[in-house]
C-alpha cells in the first residue's frame, strides 16, 4: 500500500487528486467511506478535474468530467449521463487507518 495523506486532509463530500507512481488518481469521501479511481475519463482519456482537487459537481453528489460534463456515481464510478454513459471509471483499491489514507496500485 502507498501512503497518500492524513485522513484529516479529505473532508466529507470532498475530493483530492494525487500522482502515484506515475498514475493520476482521485479520492472522494462520501458517507464516511473512501472511493478511489484513476483520473481518466473513459470517453476521451482526459483528466476529470476542472481545477486542482475539484472532481465533484456543484452538489458534491457526483464526479463530473470537466471536459464534456459526464457525471459518474461516486460509489461505483458508473457514468450516468454524458457521452460515456454506461461506462465506468477504473477503480483503485484504497483504505484508511490511524495513519491516514492509502492506495494499492
Amino acid at each position: 500500500m502507498i501512503y497518500l495523506c492524513a485522513s484529516t486532509a479529505l473532508a466529507e463530500s470532498q475530493s483530492l487528486g494525487f500522482e502515484v507512481a506515475g498514475q493520476q488518481i482521485l479520492i472522494v469521501r462520501k458517507d464516511a467511506q473512501l472511493f478511489a479511481y484513476h483520473n481518466s475519463c473513459p470517453h476521451r482519456g482526459v483528466p476529470l478535474e476542472w481545477q486542482p482537487n475539484q472532481f465533484l459537481d456543484s452538489s458534491a453528489s457526483l464526479i463530473q468530467c470537466a471536459t464534456h460534463g459526464a457525471l459518474f456515481l461516486i460509489e461505483s464510478g458508473e457514468c450516468v449521463t454524458g457521452p460515456c454513459e454506461g461506462q465506468s471509471l477504473a477503480t483503485v483499491d484504497c483504505g484508511e487507518d490511524a495513519q491516514g489514507i492509502w492506495v494499492k496500485l
